[in-house]
C-alpha cells in the first residue's frame, strides 16, 4: 500500500518581485499547488545596488533596508494571491543575490518553478526577461513562465 505523500512531500517554487507578471506566476502556482497537494515557496531576491562611479560615500550614505524591504515585497503579494482559508500553505523567502541564482538554489529538489515572463527591469517589449530565462536554461526542474494579464 503506498504511503500517503504530504504537502512536504511536494514543493513548488514561486519568483515573486512585485512586478504583475511576479503575481500572475504566484496565482498559477498556489492554484497548481491545490491541485497537486504542494506548498508553495514564494521567493524574491535582494540585492543592495552597486555604487558605481560614485564612489564609496554615495554606497555608505544609502541607508536603505534592502532585506527588509524585500520582505515586506513578497509578504504583500502573498497576501495579495493567497487565500488565507486555502489548504495551500504559502511561505515567504527573501534572500539575498542574483534573482536567477537566488530561485535556482531556492528550487533545488523542487517540482516545479514558475516565474513571471518579465520583472521591474530591461526592455518592456521582450519577450522573456533575463532571469525567466536564465532560469529556464540552468533549473534542474520543470519551469514555468507565466506572462502578466495585461
Amino acid at each position: 500500500m503506498p504511503e500517503q505523500q504530504t504537502e512536504d512531500d511536494h514543493r513548488i517554487v514561486a519568483g515573486v518581485d512585485g512586478s504583475p507578471s511576479s503575481l500572475e506566476a504566484l496565482r498559477w502556482a498556489v492554484r497548481q499547488a491545490e491541485l497537486t497537494g504542494s506548498r508553495v515557496d514564494a521567493v524574491i531576491a535582494w540585492q543592495p545596488p552597486a555604487a558605481s562611479g560614485l564612489g564609496w560615500g554615495a554606497a555608505l550614505v544609502d541607508d536603505t533596508n534592502y532585506a527588509e524591504l524585500a520582505a515586506t515585497t513578497v509578504t504583500e503579494a502573498v497576501s495579495m494571491v493567497a487565500d488565507p482559508e486555502s489548504r495551500v500553505r504559502v511561505r515567504p523567502m527573501a534572500g539575498e543575490g542574483n534573482a536567477a541564482q537566488v530561485l535556482l538554489d531556492a528550487s533545488a529538489g523542487a517540482d516545479l518553478l514558475v516565474v513571471g515572463s518579465r520583472g521591474h527591469g530591461g526592455f518592456a517589449s521582450a519577450l522573456l526577461g533575463s532571469v525567466s530565462l536564465h532560469c529556464t536554461h540552468h533549473a534542474r526542474c520543470p519551469v514555468v513562465v507565466i506572462r502578466d494579464a495585461s
